[in-house]
């Protein structure tokens, strides 16, 4: 009988256990996976158990620590915390990217790819680039859902150094997300971010003589990414702006949007979707950041069937220069006589495009289908057409998101080739939907969009190739007024290793008026640039704008017609990329390539540079070249202006000697003799 009772207590303790263990989540002992990229050197580990943790090496040192992933769901559920691993697939891929209005016609997409599927309805993707590791969440389920939060740390193994640009707090008095994405850069270490502001990515971190540049790409119906540091450690985690409750018209001339009140939930996500990806570009070559392909070929593929309609070109610009056309019969200003100066300045000069900026429609009024009576825009647009140039219109936020369809159609059938839209000044997830939205009705209508006032490129540029160009950087507008002690010509070198990595820049280069460091002052309707004469010229080389401004007036191009030449010619877009040299904040020597000629842009910061340029990385060895040189004056350090023309022959070792002014730069137009 005894027997019989441990028998019968052993069945009922067992029938108890099978039931708690069909009722509980079972939460598998954790799990470990090394993934690492095709040339060895870039390694993931990804931990599965109570929560999903990753890490990164470089060449068998620890970059980035275990760092935790998830999605906080407005129902509580967690995806990535005690979750039940389903499936593991790993992948090798190498294939071709061709890109549409880009810096180089083909993109190797190489890489190792790890898949982690959940059975409570999603997946986990990471891939091992020889360049870095990225990650996302991929969904599957039968219903929609909201996502509250997510978490993305970037814990790193050792101290570290970063360059942040902060979020402008100043100018978001009632919404500490809303900003113009447009900052130097401060150096710190990570541990001594301010742990009251806000980064916007992408942020660049220095761990042990290694360069990691954090960013992200493919965000559709989802926020924008910030970085911050909340409590001192060595780390930074995602942070992500709140879906818009209530917004009222408001801001600079009631352009903007202006967010009251926000949502507990940062999106709305369909049951079946794809997150952004998350990158962690890893380098101990700085130069191959400035070049480097990653935000774009992780965006979604192409949505314009047909691309040929898309010119990208220079454009002929009024705003900087204040309308400053000299030695005419009339008032310059908002009014018919002086856009057909510029027109007139741009058809004689090749240049594709002339923009009219703000006020050319009625101010404050937020409606642009009401033009000031001193623009008649079909008139303009027949004398551009006459003379081969086409017109892009300013837009600002408010009126443009009223009737986004309405205006496309209206101005398209005009003959308008885009727009310049302005003062978004957010990433939430309204506010990238806006965008989505513009970019897809303006390629219906065939126009071109340049986001200005914006968050940084995150590949819509590749999924709407009609976008052309972003601002999000701080350009050279901003010598309209800044002061003397902000640092433009050091930013020029530190910009592109990290924020021109996520896309292309509005910058609006090409001054005329060059200052030195000890001359330079704001001028806010004459302004000068900080930087020699040829500074200014490399950075249409360095810097990867396809619809490229002349910043300065047709009067004082004018002026300067070997200047105005080495402009009107170059290229916007490219055939092939190499950054041949190049030290985050110090310098940087870039070339570009298009048809059978390369163009070399070198920039340096105020610390005047000695360098030896070696070419033969995109000439080879064999061949005789020659080369147009714009460089540095003798007395450039003292005034800016002063530049020297030269035509060389190439040395047979291909190495130029080149000297650089404070704030200097560098040009040359290379071609087989």
């Amino acid at each position: 009988m005894h027997n019989n009772f441990n028998f019968c207590y052993m069945k009922r303790f067992l029938l108890i256990l099978i039931a708690m263990l069909t009722v509980l989540p079972i939460v598998a002992a954790e799990k470990s996976y090394t993934l690492t990229s095709p040339d060895g050197r870039v390694s993931a580990t990804v931990n599965v158990g109570e929560k999903l943790t990753y890490s990164v090496g470089f060449d068998g040192k620890s970059i980035l620590a275990p760092s935790q992933i998830a999605l906080h769901l407005l129902d509580g559920e967690v995806l990535g915390e005690g979750d039940r691993l389903a499936q593991r697939k790993t992948a090798s891929i190498d294939k071709v990217v061709v890109p549409q209005v880009y810096f180089r016609t083909q993109i190797a997409d190489r890489y190792n790819e790890l898949i982690l599927s959940f059975r409570e309805g999603y997946a986990v993707e990471f891939r091992a680039y020889d360049e870095g590791v990225v990650y996302r969440f991929r969904t599957a389920r039968k219903e929609d859902y909201t996502v509250v939060n997510e978490v993305a740390e970037f814990r790193f193994a050792a101290p570290a150094k970063a360059w942040i640009a902060y979020n402008n707090l100043s100018a978001a008095k009632n919404d500490r997300y809303m900003t113009s994405f447009e900052n130097t850069y401060t150096r710190c270490n990570l541990s001594e971010v301010d742990a009251k502001q806000l980064a916007f990515s992408p942020v660049l971190v220095e761990c042990m003589g290694v360069k990691v540049c954090i960013a992200e790409s493919d965000v559709e119906a989802y926020p924008g990414m910030f970085l911050c540091n909340p409590d001192g450690a060595n780390a930074l985690v995602g942070h992500f702006a709140p879906f818009p409750r209530r917004v009222v018209e408001g801001g600079h001339n009631k352009l903007q949007g202006i967010v009251r009140e926000r949502e507990s939930y940062i999106a709305k996500c369909k049951g079946k979707r794809t997150m952004p990806w998350r990158i962690i570009l890893v380098t101990d070559q700085d130069r191959l950041l400035a070049a480097n392909d990653m935000v774009y070929r992780l965006a979604s593929p192409s949505r314009v069937e047909d691309p040929s309609w898309i010119v990208p070109g220079k454009v002929a610009w009024e705003w900087w220069n204040y309308w400053g056309v000299n030695g005419v019969d009339f008032v310059t200003g908002v009014n018919n006589p002086t856009y057909k100066a510029y027109i007139d300045f741009a058809s004689k000069n090749k240049i594709k495009y002339v923009i009219l900026d703000e006020g050319w429609a009625v101010k404050y009024a937020n409606d642009l289908m009401q033009v000031v009576p001193e623009i008649d825009l079909a008139e303009l647009v027949k004398y551009a057409k006459e003379r081969g140039v086409d017109l892009i219109l300013w837009a600002g936020y408010n009126a443009f998101n009223r009737d986004i369809e309405g205006i496309c159609a209206h101005y398209s059938k005009m003959g308008i080739k885009g727009f310049k839209i302005d003062f978004m000044d957010r990433d939430d997830a309204a506010m990238v939907d806006f965008h989505y939205r513009v970019a897809e009705a303006a390629a219906r209508h065939k126009m071109l969009v340049d986001f200005h006032g914006t968050y940084k490129p995150t590949g819509l540029n590749r999924t709407y190739p009609n976008v052309i160009n972003f601002e999000a950087v701080f350009g050279l507008e901003q010598m309209k007024w800044s002061k003397p002690s902000v640092n433009l010509v050091e930013y020029d070198v530190t910009m592109p290793f990290i924020r021109m990595l996520a896309g292309p820049i509005d910058y609006t280069q090409g001054a005329m008026r060059n200052a030195s460091k000890r001359n330079y002052r704001p001028v806010y309707r004459e302004p000068m640039s900080q930087g020699t004469r040829c500074h200014q010229l490399a950075e249409y080389v360095v810097f990867f704008s396809p619809l490229s401004m002349l910043c300065d007036s047709p009067s004082q191009y004018e002026r300067e017609p070997q200047c105005l030449n080495y402009i009107s010619k170059i290229p916007t877009t490219w055939d092939e990329t190499v950054v041949l040299d190049g030290k985050v904040g110090e310098y940087i020597v870039t070339a570009r390539r298009s048809g059978n000629k390369w163009y070399v842009g070198a920039l340096t910061s105020w610390t005047p540079r000695e360098m030896t340029i070696d070419l033969t990385p995109i000439l080879g060895t064999s061949g005789e070249f020659k080369a147009e040189v714009y460089k540095d004056g003798a007395n450039a350090a003292e005034r800016a202006s002063d530049y020297r023309y030269e035509n060389i022959s190439i040395p047979a070792d291909r190495k130029l000697s080149v000297k650089m002014a404070p704030g200097g730069g560098y040009a040359a137009i290379v071609s087989l003799r």
